[in-house]
């Protein structure tokens, strides 16, 4: 039987102790590290997969606060869009309520001279604030984009003048899941009003000599009304002094051609034809005419325009139909006409505008709705980042204790093991 033996020295001993005590030395080192980071990753290599699980969901973060950021800018200018329409509202009321105003028998021609001048200040005031720019210096109603000033006037030398212009790409721009637009669409907004009823549009014959006007209209039978069309002209026949007698009238359908019987006319009561009424009002002269004509799109005007005209109307024309600088008077024919068509477009204005308005707030509602998408994505992101590489401070401690602990007894051995030698045996 043999027996074998190891020797160890004490060189052994020494630096077997020494490399237990630099390994508890280190693992305490990286621990009060982690802890005092509050991360468990510090480095790539501590742990590849979990690095790049926190660096992907680092830059997703970093994503979703640019977007909030280009968010913000949106919100901060269709937010100014919207109070710049509300603002725009409250003046075109203003101006509805001049009108009916100079409407009213009761005021003298100098007076309605009075109105213009306050309606072309309002006028003025609107075309400001269909340029405004928001805090960046970009038109808020510059749609797909335009120039520095989106509106501008421009005269031609052919009435009506100023000519306003929309210099700019129409359009609206399209919101994301992470973005809204910028602006809201110039043309849709401030262009393109329908004009009387949006149908048809009525206007008195330029020989008129009477005071007989109509309201703009209304379509009773559709049907009808696109089976024989809008093109009309009524034909009065008023008895000449000194003979006496009833007024009468005959409506001509100038796309068949065809003239109704002549019938009695009454002020005040609708006259209908083809699926179109209308009221007329007044004391028509002899061979005066009422033209009915269909509303061309290509025709529309600017709220701007819509505006201009109804201001012209506020002064009296001269014989050749020119602009004078009196005011109109309450019995003028022309003045009643445009009293009616004025207040129809300036409803239509009214409605583009607040149609606008709507969709403005259809834009900050989405935002509101972006915004709390982006927050839970954010949460979740910033959760996934966490879990890659932020440390469990309750467990980092405890085990940062234990290895104070081992870090403690290996320096105690160490110290024993240091005592240790054969000479101290030998006598």
């Amino acid at each position: 039987m043999s027996n074998s033996f190891t020797r160890l020295g004490s060189a052994n001993g020494y630096d077997q102790a020494l490399r237990n005590l630099s390994s508890r030395y280190a693992q305490l080192s990286s621990l009060q590290e982690n802890v005092t980071s509050g991360k468990k990753i510090l480095r790539a290599s501590d742990d590849p997969t979990g690095a790049g699980q926190a660096e992907r969901a680092t830059t997703r973060i970093e994503r979703i606060k640019t977007e909030a950021r280009a968010l913000n800018n949106q919100v901060s200018s269709i937010s100014q869009a919207e109070s710049t329409l509300g603002k725009a509202s409250n003046l075109l009321t203003s101006f509805r309520d001049l009108v009916a105003q100079a409407g009213n028998g009761a005021n003298s021609p100098a007076e309605r001279v009075t109105i213009a001048n306050q309606l072309t200040s309002i006028r003025d005031e609107l075309l400001t604030l269909a340029n405004t720019k928001d805090s960046n210096g970009m038109p808020l109603f510059n749609g797909l984009g335009s120039a520095a000033t989106p509106f501008q006037t421009s005269a031609d030398g052919v009435v009506p003048d100023p000519d306003y212009s929309f210099n700019g790409l129409p359009g609206q721009t399209s919101a994301t899941t992470v973005a809204i637009p910028y602006a809201l669409d110039g043309r849709a907004t401030w262009m393109d009003v329908p004009q009387g009823n949006g149908v048809f549009n009525i206007s008195l014959g330029s020989t008129n000599t009477g005071t007989a006007f109509s309201d703009v209209g209304t379509v009773v039978d559709a049907t009808l009304t696109a089976a024989q069309g809008t093109d009309y002209t009524i034909n009065f026949t008023a008895p000449v002094p000194p003979a006496t007698g009833a007024t009468t009238y005959t409506v001509t359908n100038n796309t068949t051609a065809t003239t109704s019987a002549a019938q009695t006319y009454t002020a005040g009561q609708a006259i209908t034809m083809g699926g179109i009424s209308m009221v007329v009002r007044g004391a028509p002269g002899n061979g005066d005419t009422l033209d009915v004509n269909a509303n061309v799109l290509a025709n529309r005007p600017s709220i701007f325009s819509v505006l201009d005209r109804t201001i012209d109307s506020m002064y009296a024309k001269n014989p050749a139909g020119v602009t004078t600088t009196t005011g109109a008077k309450s019995t003028d024919a022309n003045f009643n006409q445009e009293q009616a068509i004025s207040l129809a477009q300036i409803d239509n204005s009214l409605a583009k505008i607040s149609a606008s308005r709507g969709h403005a707030g259809d834009l900050l509602n989405r935002a509101d709705r972006i915004t709390d998408a982006q927050t839970l994505k954010s949460t979740q992101a910033e959760s996934d980042r966490s879990n890659a590489e932020d440390i469990d401070m309750y467990a980092a401690v405890a085990d940062q204790k234990n290895q104070q602990t081992a870090y403690q007894a290996a320096l105690q051995s160490y110290a024993s093991i240091q005592k240790l030698s054969l000479f101290n045996y030998i006598s």
